[in-house]
């Protein structure tokens, strides 16, 4: 078993491989950098199970966006939104996309410990905080969704002097646990990926308070006869996959309601 990792800089793009049979066919896999610890998961699976070989590369949904429109040779696209993938369906360059996620969004007091009792909620409202950190709202749909919620909240002017933006969200969420910043949003599913973190360090924000965060999966049409892309969007559907989706901190969207195929 290989692995290799392509690092640039802290919490920025990664590019992975993981390789269990070399005969396999390959499928390269976009991801949005909030699915990465789930998307590590179901790789083994995925691999396991096919034969096939899955690599990623991560990012922000917008610069996955940009870089598929530039004609970067993914075959797959997990975004973390609908309207990228309606983007690149509206330029004839899909061939399936369906929702294979919808995500929660959560406050995290990255600094509280034993002895601090205040909810993240009420550090946020009281701003007793020197830094919030967040994805950028232009390019990540977390990040859209955390200003909708500092706007329903009535906190925008307020702390905008304390915000602290990521490119993308596994930026902002390692400003959190490097300590760079003391409270900030992120994903759900990232704090249920750290052994231990306590639920009182966390507010798990009401879906009332954003718009939903429908992650859509998108079969690129320059790999519609991949078999192992069409392999892996076909695991991504299934049972065992929707398992592990939703204990890495997801709701899962209705069977009936998952697939648009042109």
């Amino acid at each position: 078993m290989v692995l290799v990792a392509l690092l640039s800089g802290c919490g920025g793009d990664v590019a992975f491989e993981h390789e269990v049979n070399p005969s396999g066919e390959k499928v390269l896999v976009a991801v949005a950098s909030n699915f990465v610890p789930a998307l590590r998961q179901l790789q083994s699976h995925f691999e396991a199970a096919s034969g096939h070989r899955l690599s990623m590369s991560v990012g922000s949904t917008g610069k996955l966006y940009a870089q598929v429109h530039a004609g970067a040779p993914y075959d797959v696209l997990l975004s973390a939104d609908q309207e990228r993938p309606l983007l690149l369906e509206a330029e004839g360059q899909t061939s399936e996309r369906f929702v294979y996620a919808e995500g929660r969004l959560v406050l995290w007091h990255a600094r509280a410990n034993s002895e601090t009792t205040r909810a993240p909620l009420d550090v946020l409202q009281n701003g007793r905080f020197s830094r919030l950190a967040m994805a950028n709202p232009k390019l990540a749909p977390y990040g859209y969704a955390a200003q909708m919620t500092l706007d329903a909240l009535g906190l925008s002017e307020h702390v905008r002097n304390k915000l602290v933006f990521g490119e993308n969200l596994g930026q902002a969420h390692a400003m959190l646990a490097t300590g760079n910043a003391e409270l900030g949003f992120t994903a759900l599913a990232y704090l249920l990926a750290t052994p231990g973190e306590p639920s009182l360090r966390y507010w798990l924000v009401p879906t009332t308070m954003h718009a939903p965060i429908r992650q859509e999966a998108v079969l690129l049409r320059r790999a519609a006869s991949n078999p192992a892309a069409l392999a892996f969007m076909a695991f991504l559907r299934g049972t065992q996959a929707r398992e592990v989706i939703a204990a890495a901190g997801y709701a899962l969207p209705a069977e009936s309601s998952q697939g648009v195929t042109e």
